[in-house]
């Protein structure tokens, strides 16, 4: 892939800003790789929208690379993903052998302090899995499904670092102790891949987790008699969902039941996309399962079991905006949302102080340039 096209950004970058709350003409000035003023500028009204960069917390591969093969498909991964206007993001293994595990973690840590300078910022991992649910494994590959009674916490201590969200399924057999193990360490447990009761998953936020791996999808869902893990989900204001809003995943007609369900901050927006997004190719792997791309839908190959998907997040933008979200909400649920999820405060809105990683989109919310530590690089 050829580098993008990069200059310093030395003067102000002005258009329609997309604030907290509200889009207003203005302008942003930057100091290297930090905004030091957000000024009105009535002249600016018909430019760009300006939004916050965005960060994919849940995102196996783009372009071609795949996050579990190593540095060099990370350097790729990374570049696509910055195209797209994500400045951040965590790379995600799928359910694997600990082993393989043990390898990606190590190859996620060691790449990050080398991450290309053109490429999305790893903020550290994700691990979906392998504490699951095989009664819901979806995708992942069911034969490394784990106990947690049956792996060592020394074996998960090698991981901690850069570990920053995992999926766990609370009813299985030493869910609830993980999931309150992994919270006391700073890890953020997503409830997921699970066959779990309201019950149960009420059981799992109370005990640390923070977060809901893809809402509706691989989890006990909505039945008036036998309630489960997305009505917890949903109902649990303390709580986030992910939210992979290609129009595959969950229906459009349920979007706004999430959205009016959940406080504002408690929606992330995820990719979930997996190697071949972006790429044309129809047909690639996720974790050693053979997928397979119909029109936009990504399957495991042969049959109709959803796989990831293939957008990124400025097409979940885009899809909520047509939804009629309003634009700053869109936003948020891409970038100031998801950070706060793993506490990071520095980046993720527009305002003095914050990181100077910004997104210029069209009238149709197409990327047109990122800005990523204050150095801009054109689409």
């Amino acid at each position: 892939m050829d580098p993008i096209p990069s200059r310093a950004s030395t003067a102000p970058l002005s258009g329609r800003l997309v604030l907290d709350d509200a889009v207003v003409p203005g302008r942003l000035v930057m100091d290297g790789a930090t905004i030091v003023a957000v000024e009105p500028d009535p002249s600016a009204v018909g430019g760009p929208f300006i939004t916050p960069g965005f960060v994919d917390l849940h995102v196996h591969g783009y372009g071609g690379h795949d996050a579990m093969h190593g540095p060099a498909a990370l350097d790729g991964m990374a570049r696509a993903l910055l195209r797209r206007g994500v400045t951040a993001f965590l790379p995600t293994a799928v359910t694997a052998a600990l082993d393989t595990l043990d390898r990606f973690a190590a190859d996620v840590r060691g790449w990050m302090p080398a991450a290309p300078a053109d490429g999305a910022d790893p903020l550290g991992f994700n691990l979906e899995g392998p504490f699951i649910s095989p009664r819901r494994a979806g995708a992942q590959d069911a034969a490394h499904i784990a106990s947690p009674l049956e792996v060592p916490r020394s074996r998960l201590e090698g991981w901690l670092d850069g570990w920053r969200i995992t999926t766990v399924a609370p009813e299985i057999d030493g869910g609830l102790e993980l999931i309150a193990w992994l919270h006391e360490r700073g890890v953020v447990p997503s409830l997921g891949h699970s066959a779990a009761t309201a019950d149960e998953a009420r059981a799992g936020y109370a005990a640390g987790a923070g977060t809901t791996t893809h809402v509706f999808n691989a989890m006990s869902g909505v039945d008036h008699r036998t309630p489960g893990l997305a009505v917890a989900a949903l109902l649990a204001d303390d709580a986030a969902v992910e939210l992979i809003a290609d129009g595959q995943h969950v229906h459009r007609d349920l979007w706004p039941l999430v959205l009016r369900a959940k406080p504002a901050g408690r929606l992330i927006l995820v990719s979930d996309a997996v190697s071949i997004a972006g790429t044309g190719v129809r047909r690639g792997q996720l974790g050693g399962v053979p997928v397979e791309i119909l029109w936009d839908r990504c399957t495991v190959e042969g049959t109709t079991t959803l796989a990831g998907s293939v957008i990124a997040l400025d097409t979940a933008v885009r899809n909520l905006v047509e939804l009629g979200v309003p634009l700053p909400r869109a936003v948020a649920a891409a970038s100031r949302d998801p950070l706060a999820v793993i506490g990071v405060t520095h980046r993720g809105r527009l305002a003095a102080g914050q990181r100077a990683d910004v997104v210029e989109l069209d009238d149709q919310l197409r990327v047109l340039a990122v800005t990523k530590a204050g150095v801009r690089r054109t689409s």
